[in-house]
């Protein structure tokens, strides 16, 4: 019997894990770097051991510290989570060598699939060698690891040398792995996949579906299972394709096969074999009503799974709520994580951020799963979508409107989506749409307490006046005034007024706004604002053309040739930040000359800086 396991991972996976390991009665331990040093996952083990390291990226990826960990803290067995090493045998044996048990498939098994390429030649596939014109567009994908970090989209033959340097550089930095290859991409698929679940005694359990298939950045968005609209006959052969996949290599423990289906024709292709747990998970546990990390550490254990799985039962939906911007390229964000917190009942939040946490630029930008189950998949959209649209999220941007967007979107609901669909309807889908009354709520809530013979003035009728910038960059400007009666204001009917609560009639209907102030930002109900001084500085901060970091990171390449008085087009690349683990594109915003290039290969810079001047 497991006594004790170190997760060898970080945020939410650990504290997903932990839970279920508190449950058990298994004591638990963290490892963390410099940078997670106080990260929840850090606070809420039963012990933390620190990963030194220069790199916070690279912590997690140093296997011999980690056994290392578990050894000194006393731990028996070692969770691999997802990402970082989950899916390197090497690093399972070592676990194994070092006397300790592996909650994970057999190394060779991690072998055989873990590398796509691999993975691929024993499901009887190949990759793609020498790519001509007439094998357009193609998909360059990291060989280990997954989350849609190194993989480029070419469809044009020129691109397909940078997109690989590109590809190999990513796949190095999030897995420690450069290895990347090219196979056929096929347009506005469906993306579904097969749980399972092995022991050690020869059963192979095929848990369902689940559709994937809304994604950016070739990274997943929102999942859900049973995978709607899939005819029974295909299911079924998704689950044969799957256990054939796990049988062949001797699995055990869980994994996910992959795979993209064709619109039209159903004809699957396959995908990949990730051996390990996946951020998605917990839509089949709603729907099976099971713990997928108990199942694990009981097969680990040697105990057997009964012959059969359990029956499904409902529609699950789970939605990725990530500290980035979509209306700008996904740009992450970071910055202090003020509150978070769901107004809702019946809906799980897995999440390695508490309030007043920091999201650091070293990693993925997710803060939480938002996972809910119903009798059926409409009540299952209406009951997360309305959940997240009362959640409180206070601190940076984040993807929770487009959420609450897709959901209620027509290809949505009615299970035509593909993976396209944001390619379609981003624009869309992130139009800024903030209340308009909730610059003058932040501004009457800061008002109250205040003397009206505060600011004392010539013309006793001349309004006060209050300026705000909303996450677009828009600026508001509201006006009240103070009288007798108290604060008024054009066009409303103030009912209350305090520090933390506005009440307005607005046209007969009476609404409440609650105000939250924070130093560097205000809250009201879901919209956030950003103070402005009075009277703005006339005077610009950066000369017209100037390319500022939209994120804190690093730049990890200059375009090839680019200098000091090179000629550029609009939206030629210029240089690459990574953050977050993954790159980020800087292209020139006007046609012009290169007049200033401010930093160079390997430089670190912050929100702000500025990179280059095109004039």
């Amino acid at each position: 019997m497991i006594s004790t396991v170190l997760v060898a991972n970080r945020g939410e996976i650990a504290c997903r894990v932990f839970r279920t390991c508190r449950e058990l009665g298994i004591r638990t331990v963290a490892v963390h770097s410099d940078a997670d040093e106080n990260a929840l996952h850090a606070r809420v083990a039963d012990a933390a051991v620190r990963l030194p390291g220069a790199a916070p990226a690279d912590t997690y990826l140093r296997g011999d510290l980690i056994v290392q960990a578990a050894l000194a803290a006393g731990a028996d067995a070692v969770h691999p989570g997802y990402g970082f090493l989950s899916e390197n045998a090497g690093f399972a044996q070592a676990v194994l060598d070092a006397g300790l048990v592996w909650i994970g498939p057999p190394p060779a098994a991690i072998e055989a699939m873990a590398s796509k390429t691999r993975a691929k030649q024993l499901m009887g596939l190949k990759p793609l060698t020498d790519v001509t014109e007439t094998d357009l567009p193609v998909l360059v994908k990291a060989a280990a690891g997954g989350g849609g970090r190194g993989m480029r989209v070419v469809r044009e033959l020129a691109d397909l040398p940078r997109e690989l340097e590109a590809a190999r550089a990513e796949a190095q930095s999030a897995f420690g792995d450069g290895e990347v290859f090219v196979e056929p991409y096929v347009e506005g698929g469906r993306h579904i996949e097969v749980q399972i679940l092995a022991d050690t005694h020869g059963t192979v359990w095929a848990l369902g579906t689940r559709d994937c298939s809304l994604q950016r950045r070739h990274q997943k968005v929102i999942e859900e299972s049973p995978a709607p609209g899939i005819p029974q006959e295909l299911t079924h052969e998704l689950h044969e394709l799957a256990v054939r996949a796990a049988r062949a290599v001797d699995y055990t423990g869980a994994g996910t096969v992959e795979f993209l289906v064709e619109e039209g024709t159903g004809k699957a292709h396959f995908l990949e074999m990730n051996t390990r747990l996946q951020v998605e998970h917990p839509v089949t546990e709603a729907v099976f009503g099971i713990d997928l990390v108990a199942l694990q550490i009981c097969v680990a254990e040697g105990i057997p799974l009964a012959a059969d799985p359990p029956h499904a039962r409902g529609h699950a939906i789970e939605a990725r709520l990530y500290a980035e911007n979509p209306a700008a390229d996904w740009t992450p964000q970071t910055g202090t994580l003020h509150r978070l917190a769901v107004q809702a009942e019946g809906v799980r939040l897995d999440t390695g951020y508490a309030d007043g946490d920091t999201i650091p630029v070293h990693y993925d930008p997710m803060l939480a799963k938002a996972v809910v189950h119903a009798p059926t998949r409409a009540e299952a959209i209406r009951k997360l979508a309305g959940a997240l649209e009362r959640t409180t999220i206070h601190g940076p941007i984040t993807n929770r409107d487009l959420l609450v967007r897709s959901l209620r979107h027509t290809e949505f609901t009615t299970a035509t989506m593909n993976t396209a669909f944001y390619d379609r309807h981003l624009p869309h889908l992130t139009e800024q749409t903030p209340d308009p009354h909730a610059p003058l709520a932040a501004a009457l809530s800061d008002a109250h307490g205040r003397s009206r013979f505060g600011g004392w003035r010539n013309v006793p009728a001349q309004p006060q006046r209050k300026r705000y910038a909303t996450p677009d960059g828009k600026e508001h400007e509201v006006t009240y005034h103070h009288t007798r009666e108290g604060l008024t204001a054009e066009g409303v009917r103030v009912v209350h007024a305090d520090a933390s609560l506005v009440v307005l009639e607005v046209a007969g209907v009476r609404r409440k706004f609650e105000v939250t102030r924070y130093a560097d930002q205000i809250d009201v109900n879901i919209t956030t604002l950003t103070p402005l001084p009075r009277f703005p500085d006339p005077t610009p901060q950066h000369a017209p053309g100037s390319l500022l970091a939209p994120m804190p990171g690093t730049v990890v390449r200059v375009a090839e040739g680019l200098t000091t008085g090179t000629p550029v087009k609009a939206g030629d690349p210029l240089l690459w930040l990574e953050a977050m683990k993954m790159e980020h594109k800087i292209t020139a915003p006007t046609t012009g000359t290169l007049t200033a290039l401010h930093v160079v290969e390997g430089q670190q810079v912050e929100v702000g800086t500025l990179l280059a001047v095109v004039s």
